[in-house]
């Protein structure tokens, strides 16, 4: 049996899937356990990030001299991924090192541009998948008395084909796709279901306050626990890329305040007046940025410095560099916070915060300000996001 875990949307019942990052440390767990006991395990499994758990039979396995390799199927449930269906690979070899080394193979790209999750040169294998894969390879060495270190050497022979149908080649990504994953776990993705899901918690959220927090997803809602935001008592709500929905029905459901908090990949797009932040719709963070770096006075040879960056990230160092970041910020967000008071038409108040995970708290709109005060006062907490 397949991977049985869902969400449900209404009436709908919506069947989640498992990221690349989960199938590379599954497929490292079958071929560590058949290289020390020379028999695959009928099935792998592991908890995810996410607090569930994964259990998949192995797609293939086998062995090459002392090494050995199994497969796993990428199931993304009901989301619409482009690395459903595919086979991911992990061969494992043991060296002489006392580590666990990870490395990409055919079909899995690598990083050719600054600012991404890896530094040029290395395997497009995020963090948190790494982690997976070590942690669970690391349990079967423990399990067969191992002491010694792992080679595995992770492999999508369609990665290449299926890359062609994302963005990796335009942020700095050539070869291959990249291993995924920060939960471990892939949420359905549908619009009309997404939509909906978001108007019910909306609608409860209304039943307990007038007050709001707005995050796009797993990086907001970090950031939010770790500047201590949910001190505030106030409840917030995952609106993934479709903050012109969730801003219409802030409005219909009665908020008076809301404070949106989210990456500066998404909400710079908001700059622009994008309300559906999905690259699918709309990717002109580069373009953004770099406009507003010359409004503020910026170069022209700055601005096309900024135009070859992989991500917002190699964006703001490169402002750094040249001790422009806090003008081009304050730009950005006068910007942002404009566009949400034209969405809400002055029918409550808002304000915007934006971070990354790299650089930490990058900007906070005037409006922002106001409502932190506010809530500073009413609910004796004392916030204070500062950068």
């Amino acid at each position: 049996m397949g991977f049985e875990h869902y969400l449900r949307s209404g009436n709908q019942k919506l069947r989640c899937g498992y990221t690349t990052g989960t199938c590379a440390a599954l497929a490292a767990t079958g071929a560590a356990i058949l290289m020390f006991s020379g028999k695959a395990p009928e099935t792998v499994g592991l908890m995810t990030g996410k607090g569930i758990r994964v259990d998949v039979p192995l797609a293939d396995f086998g062995m090459n001299g002392s090494d050995a390799w199994s497969c796993i199927v990428k199931d993304a449930g009901d989301d619409a991924d482009v690395t459903d269906g595919i086979r991911v690979y992990a061969t494992v070899s043991k060296i002489d090192k006392k580590e666990i080394e990870i490395d990409g193979g055919e079909g899995v790209g690598r990083v050719t541009k600054p600012g991404l999750d890896q530094p040029v040169g290395n395997a497009a294998i995020n963090s948190t998948p790494r982690r997976m894969i070590k942690e669970a390879v690391e349990t079967v060495c423990e399990d067969y008395g191992y002491e010694g270190g792992i080679r595995v050497i992770i492999s999508v022979p369609e990665g290449i084909e299926a890359a062609k149908r994302t963005f990796n080649s335009m942020i700095g990504v050539e070869g291959g796709i990249s291993i995924l994953g920060t939960s471990g776990i892939v949420e359905p993705m549908s619009m009309q279901a997404l939509v909906a899901t978001i108007e019910v918690t909306m609608r409860q959220a209304a039943v307990a306050s007038k007050d709001l927090i707005l995050i796009p997803g797993n990086y907001g809602e970090s950031f939010v626990a770790n500047e201590q935001v949910e001190t505030y008592g106030i409840p917030s709500v995952k609106f993934s890329n479709f903050l012109g929905e969730a801003l219409d029905m802030a409005v219909a459901e009665g908020f008076e305040r809301v404070l949106l908090i989210g990456h500066i990949g998404k909400m710079v797009k908001v700059a622009g007046s994008i309300m559906n932040t999905h690259s699918r719709s709309a990717d002109c963070r580069k373009e953004i940025f770099c406009a507003h770096t010359i409004m503020c006075g910026g170069s022209g040879e700055l601005g096309r410095e900024i135009m070859k960056a992989a991500t917002t990230d190699a964006c703001i160092e490169i402002l750094d560099k040249v001790d422009m970041r806090e003008p081009v910020m304050e730009s950005i967000v006068i910007s942002i916070q404009k566009a949400l008071n034209r969405r809400v038409k002055d029918e409550l108040k808002i304000g915007v915060c934006t971070f990354s995970n790299e650089y930490g708290l990058l900007g906070v709109s005037d409006g922002a300000k106001e409502i932190i005060d506010e809530w500073n006062s009413e609910k004796k907490a004392k916030i204070k996001l500062e950068y």
